[in-house]
């Protein structure tokens, strides 16, 4: 009778399993403005707060970890930043990088790779999967001629669009600090010549959300299916449920917390 009731369960855990999809939690910060020597409090409560939640698989910064482009500065905010408990990825905003004051695109790239183990890539363009949802990191900033606008180059595009057709079978989540779709009516924010992107999202049926910050909104928008999530600056960040994550219908849950 045991061995009937082990074996029962043992069937029904798998068709659990199978049938309903692994979720995956993570959390997002963004905007974060560091700067050495000024008031970063607002950070370490964000990571402490963190580092109390269950369950969160990774931490992503999703731009503007810098307030301007300063080599000392990236260095302070990443020895920070590994306070976290959990492995992060980092990608970057309009405010951190500019090719003839001191911090190019390329530099950035080397003192990630410097500074993070899980780091490895020679730009700033790059993919991870984490059970089995592909995350893909895009770059809209601008070393030369620095705007707040976001402009995604052709040949980011391009990658992109190869990326996706790579991992068609997977979902993918892609994390870029300027949304695709502007959260408010702000011309000084707005990406700029965003048709081809829009045509290449279209296309995938894949890409199941776009993750940003920039606006310093906290907003969420599903639109044909890809949620758009627009997030508002530190002491805010949000977690992050991707629930049936590995199936065809995977559901996004986004909680907005305050550290303080």
């Amino acid at each position: 009778m045991m061995k009937k009731v082990f074996c029962f369960l043992f069937i029904y855990m798998l068709f659990m399993t199978y049938s309903f999809g692994k979720d995956i939690r993570f959390a997002q910060i963004t905007d974060v403005n560091y700067s050495k020597g000024h008031d970063n409090t607002a950070l370490h409560n964000v990571i402490k707060d963190i580092n109390k939640q269950k369950n969160i698989d990774f931490v992503v910064f999703t731009g503007d970890n810098i307030q301007k482009p300063d080599k000392k500065d990236l260095e302070s905010f990443l020895k920070e930043a590994k306070k976290l408990k959990k492995s992060f990825y980092v990608l970057i905003g309009d405010r951190e990088v500019n090719k003839y004051k001191n911090l190019s695109k390329k530099e950035y790239a080397d003192i990630l790779r410097k500074n993070l183990k899980n780091y490895r890539n020679n730009n700033l363009n790059y993919a991870f999967e984490r059970g089995g949802v592909v995350f893909i990191v895009v770059d809209g900033a601008k070393d030369v001629i620095p705007s707040t606008n976001g402009y995604f180059k052709e040949d980011v595009l391009d990658w992109l669009n190869a990326n996706l057709d790579l991992y068609q079978k997977k979902n993918v989540v892609i994390l870029q600090h300027f949304p695709l779709i502007p959260p408010e009516d702000n011309e000084s924010y707005m990406t700029l010549k965003t048709d081809k992107y829009l045509d290449i999202v279209k296309k995938h049926s894949n890409v199941i959300s776009i993750i940003s910050g920039h606006f310093g909104i906290n907003k969420e928008e599903n639109i044909d299916g890809v949620v758009h999530v627009s997030t508002a600056p530190i002491p805010n960040y949000r977690i992050i449920d991707i629930v049936d994550c590995n199936t065809k219908t995977p559901s996004i849950w986004a909680e907005i917390r305050t550290a303080e």
